[in-house]
């Protein structure tokens, strides 16, 4: 079973983290932004509290960007939801986000181990199959994730696979691993995404999103080369171009199947 959650046209734009050059950086209002740009994807991370609260936050502890300090998976989800991003907004809950705009997709990222099973449960619970794409910069958390999951869902590329590609592995080869493993694409930085690695990961089975892109120079010239998808943190500017270029595809309502 193949997920539906790159059913959308191309080029596909991610507001990453929301959108933090607009509000702060996994808040409610960087997504809510995004969604009323159009935005049909969403990019987030994952965290898990001590007690199994799945949280959108990206780094494991508090201190860089809100007024609390601690460790996530050491601290209650009382506790991390009393902190504040930027001093002003609550941490949202991964829940609540999926739950908030149900039809909208979730590009997430696993961040640390203990949000594995948490995030798994939340996926049930919320039906939420078709709607998300893990990622992880570990090839172990996103084995163990897969390990765990009562059926495919999108997975992004683990790094020995982006160098697989680079290294020009045959793509029949590629092609075969990569349906078997459920990944359905290669997010990497823009110096990865040259025109042969493209073509590679094309050649392959995969679309090619690139991060965190937000100069629109290099936008447009990663979309000339065939990219499938841009991550960003200047969501208006992304919009902008892709305006002027007759390739914005706003999100539209229109529903996935979530079948069980």
């Amino acid at each position: 079973m193949r997920s539906r959650f790159l059913d959308h046209p191309r080029p596909l734009a991610f507001a990453h983290r929301g959108g933090p050059a607009h509000f702060p950086e996994n808040s409610f209002k960087a997504f809510e932004h995004a969604v009323g740009l159009g935005y049909a994807y969403l990019e987030t991370d994952a965290h898990a509290t001590a007690d199994g609260t799945v949280v959108a936050f990206h780094d494991k502890t508090l201190d860089r960007v809100t007024d609390g300090v601690g460790a996530i998976a050491e601290l209650t989800d009382t506790q991390v939801a009393a902190a504040r991003i930027a001093g002003t907004e609550p941490i949202p809950l991964l829940a609540d986000l999926l739950m908030t705009w149900p039809e909208h997709r979730f590009n997430i990222d696993v961040k640390d181990e203990p949000v594995i099973g948490p995030l798994v449960g939340l996926l049930k619970a919320t039906n939420a199959w078709d709607r998300v794409c893990i990622t992880s910069f570990s090839g172990r958390r996103l084995s163990a994730t897969r390990r765990l999951l009562p059926r495919p869902v999108c997975m992004a590329t683990p790094p020995a696979a982006v160098g697989a590609i680079t290294a020009g592995t045959p793509a029949r080869v590629l092609a075969e691993r990569f349906a078997r493993l459920s990944i359905q694409c290669a997010q990497v930085p823009p110096q990865i995404a040259t025109r042969q690695f493209i073509r590679r990961a094309h050649a392959a089975g995969l679309q090619v999103h690139v991060w965190t892109v937000n100069e629109p120079m290099t936008m447009a010239s990663l979309l000339d080369l065939g990219a499938d998808g841009i991550m960003t943190d200047q969501t208006e500017v992304l919009r902008d171009l892709l305006l002027a270029r007759g390739q914005w595809q706003p999100f539209r309502g229109a529903r996935l199947a979530n079948p069980d």
